[in-house]
């Protein structure tokens, strides 16, 4: 288990060594508008889960989800800070 914090640290990481083979890197490389398709797709996936399938599949696509928005902020310039200051 690992803390939204300690995931952003992760990726960051990943983007910056460049590490081959990452699924994140491959994200960022395509850019901006693949990123947003993906955050998409996971919103909308967690909505349907959270109607149809139960909190465990829920929370499933919860956290890809937001895996998916920490890859949009890596792909736009932003840390964590730039988000927390509009919480």
């Amino acid at each position: 288990m690992k803390t939204f914090e300690e995931l952003f640290a992760e990726l960051q990481a990943k983007a910056a060594a460049g590490t081959p083979g990452s699924g994140t890197v491959e994200a960022l490389n395509k850019g901006v508008h693949f990123v947003g398709k993906k955050v998409v797709e996971e919103a909308a996936e967690s909505w349907m889960a959270a109607e149809h399938e139960g909190p465990e599949r829920t929370a499933e696509e919860i956290s890809q989800l937001l895996y998916q928005v920490q890859v949009l902020m890596l792909a736009t310039g932003l840390d964590l800070e730039d988000v927390y200051r509009h919480l």
